[in-house]
């Protein structure tokens, strides 16, 4: 295994960023993280927050990572900044995608389905107010989808009924764009799509992480050669078998690690 990108959430939401770095960097080696015994990380204090992802980081750079991205928005928004200022390795975050909402919405009205510890974060704000400018921006907490998710209940009448709770609100209000403010919530998109009109452009930030983390490696160096084959090693620390479904392949190994 040649020097691995390292990639944490607070479960298997990161997952979908994982898929978007596999997608654009098919030659890198992985290693995922995902701490689902302490999922989800929205309803935890910042202490909290902080704490879990120094542990992921650590652990990660044991495994000899040589950039790692914080697959998870709630720890990108109050963590990311300590993890820069301790560690030598390049660091990649997430943060809810109200850019590319602020440019691409028509009605000026954009919605924002995000994690408690996401929304009351002071990134959050800042990225708001630097990009929205003129625009309003709607804020619902998602309480209990990252924990649907985890659970493997993404297609219940649980889930759908909690996303039809939470969306109308804000398309009453008017909101032409949607931005999914955690990672666990793009798996989401196919019952959004059900309940909502097809207008609404539902916006993720899997794309432009994945983008980013290219551009890093690059910059740095550290691309692994084209020819490599590579391998992805996914770690949980809860029942390892949800993360099987969401990541499938011949070189891809999931296992169960206390930590």
């Amino acid at each position: 295994m040649h020097d691995p990108i390292g990639i944490f959430d607070s479960g298997i939401g990161g997952t979908s960023i994982w898929n978007e770095i596999h997608k654009l960097l098919p030659s890198e080696d992985t290693i995922y993280l995902a701490d689902s015994k302490n999922a989800p990380y929205g309803s935890k204090s910042k202490e909290q927050i902080l704490e879990f992802s120094i542990k992921n980081t650590e652990f990660l750079l044991q495994k000899n990572c040589k950039i790692i991205v914080v697959a998870c928005n709630t720890a990108t928004t109050n963590a990311i900044d300590y993890l820069r200022a301790n560690y030598k390795v390049p660091f990649i975050g997430i943060e809810p995608a109200i850019k590319p909402a602020a440019l691409h919405t028509k009605t000026k009205k954009v919605g924002v389905l995000a994690t408690k510890g996401t929304l009351s974060s002071s990134l959050f704000h800042s990225t708001s107010k630097m990009f929205a400018d003129g625009i309003e921006v709607f804020e619902q907490e998602g309480t209990g989808l990252v924990e649907l998710i985890e659970t493997g209940k993404i297609g219940s009448e649980v889930t759908r009924n909690l996303l039809v709770k939470y969306v109308n609100p804000m398309l009453q209000k008017g909101m032409d764009c949607l931005v999914l403010g955690c990672t666990h919530y793009p798996y989401l998109i196919p019952v959004l799509k059900e309940i909502l009109p097809a207008y609404i452009n539902i916006i993720d930030s899997g794309e432009a992480v994945a983008r980013q983390t290219k551009a890093i490696l690059s910059k740095n160096g550290l691309n692994a050669p084209s020819t490599h084959i590579s391998e992805h090693l996914f770690y949980s620390n809860a029942d390892t078998g949800v993360l099987e479904n969401f990541v499938q392949g011949p070189a891809v190994k999931v296992s169960y690690q206390d930590f």
